[in-house]
Protein backbone atom coordinates (compact mmCIF):
# COMPACT_ATOMS: atom_id res chain seq x y z
CA UNK A 1 0.00 0.00 0.00
CA UNK A 2 1.01 3.44 -0.76
CA UNK A 3 1.45 6.07 1.99
CA UNK A 4 -0.49 9.27 2.04
CA UNK A 5 2.15 11.13 0.69
CA UNK A 6 2.68 9.15 -2.27
CA UNK A 7 -1.16 9.31 -2.72
CA UNK A 8 -1.00 13.45 -2.66
CA UNK A 9 2.09 13.27 -4.91
CA UNK A 10 -0.32 11.09 -7.64
CA UNK A 11 -3.16 12.84 -7.30
CA UNK A 12 -1.85 16.21 -7.31
CA UNK A 13 0.27 15.70 -10.53
CA UNK A 14 -3.32 14.45 -11.66
CA UNK A 15 -5.31 17.42 -10.99
CA UNK A 16 -2.38 19.66 -11.81
CA UNK A 17 -2.92 18.21 -15.22
CA UNK A 18 -7.05 18.37 -14.97
CA UNK A 19 -7.59 21.79 -13.60
CA UNK A 20 -6.15 24.88 -14.74
CA UNK A 21 -6.59 27.02 -11.85
CA UNK A 22 -4.65 25.13 -9.25
CA UNK A 23 -0.88 25.66 -8.26
CA UNK A 24 1.09 23.51 -6.12
CA UNK A 25 3.92 25.66 -3.98
CA UNK A 26 6.35 23.65 -1.98
CA UNK A 27 9.17 24.41 0.49
CA UNK A 28 11.94 21.59 -0.83
CA UNK A 29 10.24 18.70 0.59
CA UNK A 30 8.67 16.20 -1.60
CA UNK A 31 9.80 18.15 -4.54
CA UNK A 32 11.36 14.67 -5.81
CA UNK A 33 7.84 13.35 -6.08
CA UNK A 34 6.81 16.70 -8.32
CA UNK A 35 9.41 16.49 -10.71
CA UNK A 36 7.48 15.32 -13.67
CA UNK A 37 4.82 17.78 -12.18
CA UNK A 38 7.52 20.89 -12.20
CA UNK A 39 8.36 20.53 -16.04
CA UNK A 40 5.11 19.86 -17.53
CA UNK A 41 3.26 23.64 -15.10
CA UNK A 42 6.86 25.22 -14.47
CA UNK A 43 4.09 28.50 -13.97
CA UNK A 44 2.18 26.22 -12.06
CA UNK A 45 5.02 24.24 -9.83
CA UNK A 46 7.24 26.09 -7.47
CA UNK A 47 9.75 25.22 -5.05
CA UNK A 48 10.79 28.09 -2.57
CA UNK A 49 13.35 26.17 -0.72
CA UNK A 50 13.85 26.23 2.50
CA UNK A 51 11.51 29.06 3.34
CA UNK A 52 8.60 28.25 5.30
CA UNK A 53 7.18 31.56 5.60
CA UNK A 54 7.71 32.61 1.84
CA UNK A 55 6.11 29.06 0.74
CA UNK A 56 2.71 30.01 2.56
CA UNK A 57 3.29 34.07 1.59
CA UNK A 58 3.37 32.87 -1.82
CA UNK A 59 0.34 30.62 -1.41
CA UNK A 60 -1.70 34.03 -0.50
CA UNK A 61 -0.66 35.84 -3.46
CA UNK A 62 -1.19 32.98 -5.76
CA UNK A 63 -4.73 32.91 -4.46
CA UNK A 64 -5.15 36.60 -4.84
CA UNK A 65 -5.17 36.08 -8.37
CA UNK A 66 -7.43 34.06 -8.53
CA UNK A 67 -5.60 30.57 -8.13
CA UNK A 68 -6.61 27.35 -6.26
CA UNK A 69 -3.03 26.95 -4.64
CA UNK A 70 -1.88 24.17 -2.20
CA UNK A 71 1.04 24.37 0.28
CA UNK A 72 2.45 21.43 1.07
CA UNK A 73 5.68 20.53 3.70
CA UNK A 74 5.89 19.14 7.30
CA UNK A 75 3.42 19.74 9.17
CA UNK A 76 5.46 21.85 11.94
CA UNK A 77 7.22 23.85 9.27
CA UNK A 78 3.43 24.79 6.79
CA UNK A 79 1.59 25.50 10.56
CA UNK A 80 3.92 26.13 13.01
CA UNK A 81 6.93 28.11 11.86
CA UNK A 82 4.54 30.08 9.38
CA UNK A 83 1.78 31.00 11.93
CA UNK A 84 1.58 34.61 11.00
CA UNK A 85 1.81 33.98 7.54
CA UNK A 86 -1.17 31.48 7.40
CA UNK A 87 -3.30 33.86 10.18
CA UNK A 88 -2.45 36.96 8.17
CA UNK A 89 -1.72 36.52 4.26
CA UNK A 90 -4.47 33.79 4.33
CA UNK A 91 -7.00 34.30 6.66
CA UNK A 92 -6.57 38.43 6.90
CA UNK A 93 -6.41 38.47 3.17
CA UNK A 94 -9.55 36.45 2.89
CA UNK A 95 -8.69 34.03 0.59
CA UNK A 96 -8.05 30.28 0.43
CA UNK A 97 -5.80 27.73 -0.40
CA UNK A 98 -5.06 24.16 0.50
CA UNK A 99 -2.00 23.31 3.24
CA UNK A 100 -0.73 19.52 3.01
CA UNK A 101 1.32 18.38 5.64
CA UNK A 102 3.35 15.11 6.48
CA UNK A 103 4.58 13.98 9.31
CA UNK A 104 1.69 14.35 11.36
CA UNK A 105 2.93 14.60 15.25
CA UNK A 106 5.74 12.32 15.43
CA UNK A 107 6.06 10.84 11.93
CA UNK A 108 9.80 11.78 11.50
CA UNK A 109 11.35 10.64 14.96
CA UNK A 110 14.38 10.70 13.83
CA UNK A 111 14.27 14.09 12.90
CA UNK A 112 13.40 15.20 16.54
CA UNK A 113 11.44 17.84 18.10
CA UNK A 114 11.95 20.28 14.91
CA UNK A 115 10.04 17.73 12.88
CA UNK A 116 7.11 17.02 15.61
CA UNK A 117 3.63 19.36 15.41
CA UNK A 118 1.38 17.91 17.73
CA UNK A 119 -0.53 21.16 17.68
CA UNK A 120 -0.59 21.88 14.41
CA UNK A 121 -4.87 21.04 14.65
CA UNK A 122 -5.28 23.24 17.67
CA UNK A 123 -3.13 26.38 16.22
CA UNK A 124 -5.22 26.47 13.71
CA UNK A 125 -8.49 26.37 16.38
CA UNK A 126 -7.29 30.08 17.07
CA UNK A 127 -8.20 31.00 13.55
CA UNK A 128 -12.12 31.13 11.72
CA UNK A 129 -12.88 29.31 9.21
CA UNK A 130 -10.76 26.78 8.64
CA UNK A 131 -11.54 23.05 7.34
CA UNK A 132 -9.47 20.00 8.70
CA UNK A 133 -9.43 16.75 7.39
CA UNK A 134 -7.28 13.91 9.11
CA UNK A 135 -7.50 10.90 6.85
CA UNK A 136 -7.13 7.52 8.36
CA UNK A 137 -6.14 5.76 5.46
CA UNK A 138 -4.42 7.31 1.78
CA UNK A 139 -8.01 6.12 -0.09
CA UNK A 140 -9.37 8.64 2.43
CA UNK A 141 -6.67 10.86 1.99
CA UNK A 142 -7.36 10.83 -2.22
CA UNK A 143 -11.29 11.88 -1.43
CA UNK A 144 -10.84 14.43 0.69
CA UNK A 145 -7.85 15.77 -1.38
CA UNK A 146 -9.90 16.09 -4.71
CA UNK A 147 -12.18 17.56 -2.15
CA UNK A 148 -10.34 20.40 -0.76
CA UNK A 149 -9.22 21.05 -4.17
CA UNK A 150 -12.57 21.24 -5.67
CA UNK A 151 -13.98 23.00 -2.82
CA UNK A 152 -14.28 26.89 -4.24
CA UNK A 153 -11.99 29.15 -1.81
CA UNK A 154 -12.21 27.98 1.07
CA UNK A 155 -9.19 27.20 3.57
CA UNK A 156 -9.01 24.02 4.18
CA UNK A 157 -6.08 21.70 6.59
CA UNK A 158 -5.60 17.88 4.97
CA UNK A 159 -2.95 16.12 7.80
CA UNK A 160 -1.23 13.47 6.42
CA UNK A 161 0.70 10.61 8.33
CA UNK A 162 2.29 7.53 8.17
CA UNK A 163 0.05 6.36 10.60
CA UNK A 164 -2.63 4.38 9.09
CA UNK A 165 -5.99 2.19 9.32
CA UNK A 166 -5.65 -0.88 7.71
CA UNK A 167 -8.95 -0.31 5.78
CA UNK A 168 -10.78 2.83 4.42
CA UNK A 169 -13.86 4.08 5.33
CA UNK A 170 -15.61 5.75 2.64
CA UNK A 171 -17.67 9.12 3.97
CA UNK A 172 -18.96 12.10 3.59
CA UNK A 173 -16.59 15.15 4.50
CA UNK A 174 -17.85 16.70 7.49
CA UNK A 175 -20.11 13.75 8.82
CA UNK A 176 -18.84 11.61 11.68
CA UNK A 177 -19.91 7.72 10.88
CA UNK A 178 -20.88 5.28 13.25
CA UNK A 179 -18.45 2.08 12.89
CA UNK A 180 -20.27 0.32 16.18
CA UNK A 181 -23.42 0.67 18.22
CA UNK A 182 -23.62 0.16 21.89
CA UNK A 183 -24.81 1.06 24.80
CA UNK A 184 -22.46 1.98 27.49
CA UNK A 185 -20.80 5.45 26.14
CA UNK A 186 -19.43 7.16 22.87
CA UNK A 187 -15.87 6.61 21.54
CA UNK A 188 -14.86 9.43 19.13
CA UNK A 189 -11.86 8.24 16.89
CA UNK A 190 -10.43 10.53 14.49
CA UNK A 191 -8.35 9.62 11.18
CA UNK A 192 -5.52 6.62 11.77
CA UNK A 193 -6.67 5.99 15.78
CA UNK A 194 -9.60 4.25 14.38
CA UNK A 195 -7.84 0.75 14.11
CA UNK A 196 -6.66 1.30 17.97
CA UNK A 197 -9.83 2.55 19.22
CA UNK A 198 -11.59 -0.68 18.05
CA UNK A 199 -9.00 -3.05 19.09
CA UNK A 200 -9.06 -0.86 22.93
CA UNK A 201 -12.74 -1.35 22.91
CA UNK A 202 -13.42 -4.34 21.43
CA UNK A 203 -14.73 -5.90 24.98
CA UNK A 204 -16.78 -2.99 25.88
CA UNK A 205 -20.78 -2.12 25.07
CA UNK A 206 -19.59 1.24 23.39
CA UNK A 207 -20.29 3.30 19.89
CA UNK A 208 -17.52 3.81 17.99
CA UNK A 209 -17.91 7.20 15.99
CA UNK A 210 -15.22 7.88 13.31
CA UNK A 211 -14.02 11.49 11.77
CA UNK A 212 -11.75 12.13 9.36
CA UNK A 213 -13.11 15.93 8.95
CA UNK A 214 -12.97 17.22 12.21
CA UNK A 215 -13.28 20.52 11.74
CA UNK A 216 -15.97 21.51 11.28
CA UNK A 217 -17.20 19.39 14.72
CA UNK A 218 -20.06 17.34 13.85
CA UNK A 219 -21.89 18.47 16.89
CA UNK A 220 -25.41 16.50 15.81
CA UNK A 221 -23.95 13.27 15.35
CA UNK A 222 -22.07 13.18 18.78
CA UNK A 223 -24.85 14.91 20.44
CA UNK A 224 -26.95 12.10 18.98
CA UNK A 225 -24.90 9.62 19.93
CA UNK A 226 -24.43 10.48 23.15
CA UNK A 227 -28.23 10.75 23.45
CA UNK A 228 -28.69 7.34 23.04
CA UNK A 229 -26.50 5.92 25.49
CA UNK A 230 -27.38 4.64 28.89
CA UNK A 231 -24.63 7.24 30.82
CA UNK A 232 -23.32 9.78 28.52
CA UNK A 233 -19.98 9.60 28.85
CA UNK A 234 -17.66 10.66 25.63
CA UNK A 235 -14.09 9.88 24.93
CA UNK A 236 -12.07 11.85 21.89
CA UNK A 237 -9.05 9.95 20.40
CA UNK A 238 -7.02 12.30 18.71
CA UNK A 239 -3.64 11.78 17.23
CA UNK A 240 -2.34 15.08 18.46
CA UNK A 241 -2.43 17.02 21.53
CA UNK A 242 -4.90 15.33 23.41
CA UNK A 243 -7.44 17.83 24.15
CA UNK A 244 -7.84 19.80 20.89
CA UNK A 245 -11.36 18.88 20.28
CA UNK A 246 -12.60 19.05 23.73
CA UNK A 247 -13.90 22.50 23.64
CA UNK A 248 -15.57 22.09 20.49
CA UNK A 249 -17.42 18.26 22.29
CA UNK A 250 -18.35 20.19 25.45
CA UNK A 251 -20.26 22.58 23.21
CA UNK A 252 -22.11 19.47 21.49
CA UNK A 253 -22.95 18.14 24.88
CA UNK A 254 -23.88 21.32 26.82
CA UNK A 255 -27.35 20.78 27.01
CA UNK A 256 -27.22 17.96 29.61
CA UNK A 257 -24.46 16.76 32.24
CA UNK A 258 -21.77 14.96 30.45
CA UNK A 259 -17.96 13.44 31.24
CA UNK A 260 -15.34 14.18 28.65
CA UNK A 261 -12.12 12.18 28.37
CA UNK A 262 -9.93 13.39 26.07
CA UNK A 263 -6.78 11.48 24.79
CA UNK A 264 -4.07 12.26 22.31
CA UNK A 265 -0.24 13.16 22.69
CA UNK A 266 0.80 14.44 26.07
CA UNK A 267 1.77 18.37 26.55
CA UNK A 268 5.13 16.93 27.63
CA UNK A 269 7.42 16.33 25.31
CA UNK A 270 8.40 12.72 24.34
CA UNK A 271 12.24 13.19 24.66
CA UNK A 272 13.06 9.77 22.79
CA UNK A 273 13.86 9.33 18.82
CA UNK A 274 12.98 5.96 17.95
CA UNK A 275 10.31 5.17 15.37
CA UNK A 276 6.84 6.52 14.92
CA UNK A 277 5.19 3.28 16.70
CA UNK A 278 7.55 3.51 19.44
CA UNK A 279 5.91 7.59 19.65
CA UNK A 280 2.60 6.20 19.45
CA UNK A 281 3.15 3.88 22.01
CA UNK A 282 4.92 6.11 24.55
CA UNK A 283 2.05 8.47 24.30
CA UNK A 284 -0.59 5.96 25.35
CA UNK A 285 -2.00 5.73 22.04
CA UNK A 286 -1.94 2.18 20.99
CA UNK A 287 -4.24 -0.20 22.13
CA UNK A 288 -3.09 -1.69 25.07
CA UNK A 289 -2.82 2.32 26.43
CA UNK A 290 -5.99 3.29 25.34
CA UNK A 291 -7.64 0.18 26.72
CA UNK A 292 -6.02 1.42 30.11
CA UNK A 293 -7.28 4.79 30.09
CA UNK A 294 -10.44 4.14 28.87
CA UNK A 295 -11.48 1.40 30.81
CA UNK A 296 -10.31 3.87 34.12
CA UNK A 297 -12.59 6.31 33.09
CA UNK A 298 -15.57 3.91 31.82
CA UNK A 299 -15.29 2.08 35.30
CA UNK A 300 -15.21 4.96 37.40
Amino acid sequence: MDTMRERFATVTTELLEDDPRLALVLAAISADLFKDAARAHPDRVIDVGIREQLLVGATGGLALTGLRPIAHTFASFLVERPFEQVKLDLGHQGVGAVLVSAAGSYDNAAGGRTHQAPGDVALLDTLDGWTVHVPGHPDEAEALLRHAAADGDRRVYVRLSNHANAEPLPGSPGRFQVVRDGRGAVVLAVGPMLDAVLRATADRDVTVLYASTVRPFDAATVRAAVNRSVRPDLVVVEPYLAGTSAPFAAEALAAFPHRVLALGTRREEFRHYGTWQEHVAGHGLDAPGLRGRIDAFLDA
